[in-house]
């Protein structure tokens, strides 16, 4: 032992055995913290490093990204050709909160809801076979006419200078004659015909399926509610309930207002046309009772109907119509519409012009019908949710 050694065994420290000669030789890299892969300590490559067999496969990739793509594409194909259905439903379900008050009000009156929706699905039907049947007699008989007096018209026009000048210098007649004569006229003829009669036939279609669904929707709307209702929180139901309702009502006030501008405008029309002596009068005014429920220019599309109808007969007397028709739609577009339109559903006649335009330019007519209610809604929502929140804070 050196001087060194027992200098240390003095103080208490360990002292260091010295290594025996049976020591095993690869002891002196046990220690956990050193790594065995490499030289200078670098640690083992992994399998995906060198190139083993956790590297992705790309082609699995793309061929399940192509999958999402078509899957995706599919779902707005599909989506796109059930659109008309989703119209449908939308429409329907619109028609039965709108007459939803009416079938309250019978129920108020001691009877039964059946008996109501009864009630009002037949008025319905009532109205649509009257409108059909003043529409389609002097409709067929204008036909008649047309086809009866043709070769006489025919006839007239050969024998005008204009029409015989015409036809030397760019052979009218015999232009038309090879057109009828032609192989394919009868081909785009009856072409022509089934297009027609398709487009009758979906119009019936659309007609009869929302009839059904609003049928369905009127006996079961307060079933809907409770089942909507009830997907919301407990402690909120009843705020939400309140404002549901009062949408309803406010729906169904929307609907009420049209009705009675329609008929406004219906029976103005009528004792108009009765006073001029119209043969058509009460065909004309219903037209125009029915195309005043489009917003915005549904009344501009009966006054051009009527003034086109009366036209044919006396195109002076038509002049006076149209004239008479304008001067109508600036009284109801600033006086009747907003006064009976702001009782009904309590919004701005700015908001209502820009909410049917935006719903026309989205979805046509039916976006245009249901445009003034969805923003009174909206209104609402602002009215006593957002706003007092906001104040709040």
């Amino acid at each position: 032992m050196t001087v060194d050694q027992k200098t240390s065994q003095g103080k208490g420290e360990p002292v260091p055995s010295p290594t025996s000669g049976d020591e095993e030789p690869g002891n002196e890299h046990d220690d956990p913290t050193e790594t065995s892969g490499g030289d200078g300590g670098e640690p083992p490559e992994t399998p995906l490093a060198s190139g083993g067999s956790h590297r992705p496969n790309y082609f699995v990739m793309g061929f399940v990204g192509a999958l999402g793509v078509l899957s995706a594409w599919l779902l707005v194909n599909a989506l796109s050709g059930a659109g008309a259905v989703f119209v449908y439903i939308l429409v329907a379900l619109f028609l039965a909160v709108g007459l939803n008050p009416v079938i309250l009000l019978l129920q108020r009156m001691r009877m039964p809801r059946w008996a109501a929706i009864l009630t009002v699905c037949l008025v319905l039907a009532l109205f649509i076979t009257v409108f059909v049947w003043t529409i389609v007699p002097p409709l067929s008989d204008q036909v008649s006419s047309f086809v009866a007096g043709l070769p006489q018209a025919i006839d007239q026009l050969q024998n005008a200078r204009f029409f015989r000048e015409l036809d030397q210098r760019y052979d009218v007649l015999a232009r038309v004659r090879d057109m009828v004569t032609g192989a394919d006229f009868g081909q785009q003829v009856f072409g022509g015909l089934v297009g027609v009669g398709q487009v009758v036939f979906n119009w019936l279609f659309a007609t009869f399926t929302v009839f059904i669904l609003t049928l369905f929707f009127m006996a079961s709307l307060p079933g809907i509610m409770d089942v909507s209702y009830r997907f919301v929180p407990r402690s909120r139901r009843e705020g939400v309930r309140e404002i549901g309702d009062e949408i309803v009502r406010r729906i169904g006030a929307f609907i009420a207002g049209q009705l009675v501008v329609a008929a406004l405008g219906g029976v103005v029309a009528f004792l108009f046309l009765w006073a001029i002596g119209s043969a058509y009068a009460l065909t004309l005014a219903l037209v125009v009772a029915v195309t005043a429920l489009i917003p915005l220019v549904g009344t501009t599309i009966g006054a051009l109907v009527a003034s086109l109808a009366v036209a044919l007969g006396d195109p002076l007397l038509g002049l006076v119509t149209l004239i008479f028709f304008l001067v109508y739609q600036q009284i109801e577009s600033y006086v009747l519409a907003p006064r009976v339109m702001r009782h009904a559903v309590d919004v701005a006649p700015t908001v209502n012009i820009t909410a049917a335009l935006l719903g026309g330019a989205l979805l046509g007519l039916v976006g245009a019908l249901l445009a003034i209610p969805t923003a009174a809604a909206l209104t609402l929502v602002l009215k006593r949710v957002i706003f007092p929140r906001l104040e709040r804070r």
